[in-house]
């Protein structure tokens, strides 16, 4: 991570306040990789599954993820998520990854063992990667050229992902999804290791009334005046 490096965009919250979809846009305008951080904790946590591997046993989780090879695609408006040669994209979006994920994120041996793949993913872009997630800016890079902590009201956050679930033809309820959410939020943020937090020097952004196009047109506005300055 030496001044050569190409410029570091890092974009961190809470599950539905919008990361996902701004970082796709962003990535998208600007020519930018996008690495998505959670997906990789969720390809963990779905061959943690279909292995039956205690989400808490560390031993045969770091055993694991000697076996993990993700790499993504961006096809058509989405970036595709592959474990090996399958896609996976799909799969590891579904509540009981969400939830699992959530668990295998926090321990130690996970979050270190990825550590350097979530760099090497983004050090391989020429020009710029942006990653999304919820440690980029505090753990990941904390030397990031432009950190963003994005968030919206727990409300707004849950009419979202209930929507989504809703499009993808999965069953569930408004009232379930922000009872896992309000779980999945107090987990991220009150484990030991790497919580949930914005940056001391990350610029927040509350997206819970803001349109999808501000959104980004603020987030550009800054990264280009920041490359500007870099140079």
């Amino acid at each position: 991570m030496t001044s050569a490096r190409c410029f570091i965009v890092a974009i961190d919250g809470p599950a539905g306040a919008g990361k996902s979809t701004v970082s796709k846009l962003l990535a998208r305008r600007l020519g930018f990789s996008l690495v998505d951080t959670g997906a990789i904790y969720r390809c963990v946590a779905l061959l943690a599954r279909r292995e039956r591997i205690a989400y808490d046993d560390d031993a045969r989780l770091g055993e694991l993820l000697g076996r993990v090879h993700i790499h993504f695609q961006v096809v058509g408006e989405e970036n595709r998520v592959f474990l090996g040669d399958e896609d996976v994209s799909g799969e590891i979006r579904s509540p009981e990854i969400s939830m699992a994920a959530s668990q295998v994120s926090g321990r130690p041996v996970v979050r270190a063992g990825l550590l350097q793949l979530q760099r090497r993913l983004a050090l391989e872009s020429s020009k710029g990667s942006i990653l999304e997630g919820r440690d980029i800016g505090t753990v990941v890079f904390p030397d990031a050229d432009a950190k963003f902590f994005l968030e919206a009201s727990p409300e707004v956050r849950a009419r979202r992902r209930f929507e989504e679930l809703f499009q993808k033809g999965v069953e569930s309820s408004l009232g379930d999804v922000l009872a896992d959410q309000t779980k999945r939020d107090k987990d991220d943020s009150a484990r030991a290791v790497a919580p949930l937090k914005a940056a001391d020097d990350a610029v927040r952004v509350d997206s819970s009334s803001l349109p999808l196009s501000e959104v980004v047109h603020n987030m550009e506005a800054e990264i280009l005046r920041r490359m500007a300055a870099r140079g």
